[in-house]
This record gives C-alpha cells, sequence and structure tokens, in this order.
C-alpha cells in the first residue's frame, strides 16, 4: 500500500512538472514600452515625472503582475542617461491580448537629465531604452521574464517604438 502511495505521489509530480515545463513553452513575454512622460512638477534642483509604460499581453489568458522592476535611460550612444530604476510591487492584472498602463512616479535632477534635456530641445526627441523583468501569475505557474524596449520620445508626438 505505502508502494501504491508513493507510486502516485511520484505520477503527480511529473505530471505537474511536465505540466510547467510545457507552459513555460507556451507563454509568450508581455510587451513593455515607454508610452509618455508627463511632468508633475519642478522644483530649484529637479523635478517629478510620471512615467507610463504600456504593458501588452500577447497570451490567450489574463497576467496578473505582482512586481516589476525597471531601467528607463535616455539619450543618444555619445551621452546616455538613467532617467529612473526601480521597483513597483502594485499588482496589476493584463487581460488577453490587451494593454494595460503602468505609471511609474520618478524624481530627476536637472544635472542628470542635462544632455538629454538639450537633445529634446535641439532636434525635438531623445532615444530611450526602457529594461527590466516583470513577474507574473498565469494558471500555469509564476513566472519572471525579461523585457527590453527602445524608442524615440518627442516633445510632441509622446513616444515610439523602435
Amino acid at each position: 500500500m505505502r508502494r501504491l502511495g508513493l507510486g502516485v505521489a511520484t505520477v503527480a509530480i511529473a505530471a505537474t512538472a511536465a505540466c510547467s515545463a510545457l507552459g513555460k513553452q507556451a507563454f509568450q513575454q508581455p510587451v513593455v514600452q515607454l508610452k509618455d512622460v508627463t511632468v508633475q512638477g519642478i522644483g530649484l534642483t529637479g523635478g517629478n515625472l510620471a512615467v507610463k509604460l504600456n504593458v501588452y499581453n500577447p497570451n490567450g489568458y489574463r497576467l496578473d503582475a505582482t512586481r516589476m522592476t525597471y531601467n528607463l535611460t535616455v539619450g543618444d550612444a555619445n551621452n546616455t542617461a538613467n532617467l529612473a530604476t526601480g521597483v513597483l510591487d502594485s499588482r496589476f492584472s493584463v487581460q488577453s491580448g490587451d494593454s494595460t498602463v503602468v505609471t511609474i512616479p520618478v524624481s530627476f535632477t536637472y544635472a542628470g537629465i542635462g544632455a538629454a534635456g538639450r537633445q529634446l530641445i535641439n532636434t525635438g526627441g531623445v532615444p530611450y531604452r526602457v529594461t527590466g523583468d516583470v513577474t507574473v501569475g498565469t494558471m500555469v505557474g509564476n513566472f519572471t521574464v525579461p523585457f527590453s524596449s527602445t524608442g524615440n520620445f518627442t516633445a510632441f508626438g509622446g513616444a515610439s517604438r523602435q
């Protein structure tokens, strides 16, 4: 009887592992890109921004995100400035085939984004790169997946993906 119980437990563990492996193969990474940046306030040494990231779910089921890390840099290859790095522990959901906008509050100093600000003023746009990872819960388990997106943020048109 004990052998039978051990055999059933082994089969159950193997089946669970197989489903999890199949689920990871079928899982498509969410697409995260910069949507917009708005100034929330300006002071003598810097200010506050609301950085909006668009999170798209290409999967056939809802994703429930529990955590997201991010690193947002702006500027070209010659002048890159780290605009924001952090962790967002707020939960959010993205329905199947849909997008959700996640807003990240960012504090900045003028010295930290001077070159990118000058480029935005001079050319009307500044290249950006957003990287990080998002932890999502799905019906086949939890996954932490990386994301990376580049584009160009313009003063008048918002962000465009490259």
